[in-house]
């Protein structure tokens, strides 16, 4: 009765010790930014936790800065676009690194995540002397062209992940039955590698919205993404303005979680089926 006791008990420690674990670590990643979003209503001019009163003049001082506000919509044209630009180019690259039998195809695929590995810098200076080369520098062009550099691997690893176990018996199934190739691909194969094209996607479109390292280099000041902005800004001031302007990004984050899970649902872009 004893042993069966402390087997129950132990039983019951396994999954309580791992909820635990996951709320610590929940936690640890949620903290800052919370105390990012509360510095941003402090009354005080200088940067304080726990914030003073509350205020949202950092807010407006933050959106009556027509700078601040061109810098987000530059960012989210980078993101989307780089984000649609690598979804064209990842997906395409992935099928053929899966199925098309290819010579050196584990090299290839190695190429396409070897963004990964090198240094963001050194990718934000390997475009700015090709762009320079090509006449293009330190434009939206030669950010884009960065951009997709860096978000690339995540789609196609997320949708090689997604081509694992694939049952290709389906799309042989549709093609007996008259269905062409592009038929195929968008009524069988894309509905079920979803999941992780669309991961891929949202990982991506994370990555090229808070790069700094590669943006820096393929700037101006007239045309400066958020985080540049960002970083610039607290090299000469830090105020409560900067917490604002960083509450306001993860605002934008938010809501495109929020977005995606009321559209998709996030237990589908994990993979799992309802």
């Amino acid at each position: 009765m004893n042993r069966r006791r402390l087997n129950r008990a132990r039983d019951a420690a396994g999954p309580l010790l791992i909820s635990i674990i996951a709320w610590a670590v929940l936690v640890y990643l949620v903290l800052p930014l919370a105390v990012v979003i509360a510095i941003s209503f402090t009354t005080t001019e200088y940067l304080a936790f726990p914030p003073v009163g509350f205020t949202l003049n950092w807010y407006q001082r933050f959106l009556a800065d027509p700078s601040y506000v061109d810098a987000i919509l530059l960012s989210g044209r980078l993101a989307f676009g780089s984000t649609l630009i690598g979804f064209l180019l990842g997906v395409p690259a992935a099928l053929v690194l899966k199925r098309g039998r290819l010579p050196g195809a584990q090299m290839l695929g190695n190429l396409f995540l070897s963004p990964l590995i090198l240094p963001a810098i050194i990718i934000g200076v390997g475009v700015l002397q090709i762009s320079g080369t090509l006449g293009f520098a330190r434009s939206f062009e030669a950010m884009l062209v960065g951009h997709v550099v860096i978000i690339l691997p995540y789609i196609v690893r997320t949708t090689l992940a997604s081509l694992e176990g694939f049952d290709t018996s389906l799309e042989e199934a549709a093609q007996d039955l008259g269905a062409s190739g592009f038929s195929t691909f968008f009524l069988v194969t894309l509905p079920l590698i979803k999941p992780g094209i669309i991961a891929g996607c949202l990982f991506g479109l994370i990555m090229s919205w808070i790069d700094v390292e590669v943006s820096i280099f393929n700037t101006v000041i007239a045309q400066s993404p958020i985080p540049v902005k960002v970083f610039n800004y607290v090299q000469y001031s830090v105020d409560p303005m900067i917490a604002a302007v960083s509450a306001g990004t993860i605002y934008i984050a938010l809501i495109l979680v929020l977005l995606l899970d009321r559209l998709v649902g996030l237990d589908k872009v994990a993979g799992q089926q309802k």
